[in-house]
């Protein structure tokens, strides 16, 4: 894999399928004043000198890229097939206009038949004036290039469900998870900065908790992790920060990496 360019990261959400806060909670969580603590769906925006990618299109995507005013988008790559990481697909259609072109959608097989399903109106053969126009791309576990910037698949378990995780060179991203084979462990490893989910820290059927995910970060000997994926069910943003290892930060909406 070669990506000679810096790449930039932008945290657009770092919230679990509910977000935080969540709908009709009243927990000190969900009722803090600290920006931190207000978390949109779990997404990131990847750019390069030329390209620009966004990883899920959350139920939130047209608030998040309002948000950062972004005018840019070349690709959108997914991880699975869940709601909560495809729902806000229709809104590329902004893009599409002001673009004039398709919007390249890379997909696995699995995520590419609910997009049919959840989207029918774009796939259709009569398609309505105005739906989205996506070009979609099939994956596999097979490295790929958008633009310059290489991707390469790794495959994680939500519960029974193979999700897609992305390392990009010097960083993985990985959502939605709560285990991960050995093999796919050795394509994680020598990465700078890991972006690993983490529920809360009960026991959760499909997605590691805070201190699983600090149990891999150390065993895969990652020198700076950022936690994502996050419920009301963790704590509040500074306290549960002031407890974890100066190498593990909780990520937030709105942070900013470069690497």
């Amino acid at each position: 894999m070669q990506t000679t360019s810096t790449l930039n990261i932008t945290f657009l959400g770092t919230g679990t399928s509910s977000g935080v806060p969540m709908i009709a909670c009243s927990c000190e969580v969900c009722t803090s004043p600290d920006s931190k603590d207000k978390r949109l769906r779990s997404s990131i925006l990847v750019e390069s000198p030329k390209t620009t990618l966004v990883i899920d299109t959350t139920p939130d995507f047209r608030q998040q890229m309002l948000r950062i005013n972004n005018k840019k988008l070349d690709a959108v790559v997914f991880t699975h097939p869940h709601k909560d990481h495809i729902a806000g697909l229709d809104d590329v259609r902004a893009y599409n206009y002001f673009q004039q072109k398709e919007m390249d959608v890379y997909a696995n097989a699995l995520t590419e038949e609910s997009l049919k399903r959840e989207f029918a109106y774009a796939f259709s053969d009569k398609r309505y004036p105005g739906v989205p126009e996506l070009n979609l791309i099939t994956i596999d576990e097979t490295a790929f290039n958008v633009g310059e910037i290489t991707l390469q698949p790794v495959t994680v378990w939500h519960h029974k469900m193979p999700v897609f995780g992305f390392r990009f060179e010097k960083f993985t991203y990985i959502t939605d998870a709560n285990r991960i084979d050995d093999v796919e462990k050795e394509k994680i490893k020598g990465s700078e900065v890991l972006i690993i989910n983490a529920l809360r820290h009960q026991q959760h059927i499909s997605h590691f908790t805070l201190s699983e995910a600090i149990q891999l970060v150390d065993e895969l000997e990652i020198k700076q992790a950022y936690i994502t994926h996050i419920s009301h069910q963790l704590g509040k943003h500074e306290e549960v920060s002031r407890d974890l290892p100066p190498h593990i930060h909780l990520a937030y909406d709105g942070l900013k990496l470069a690497v």
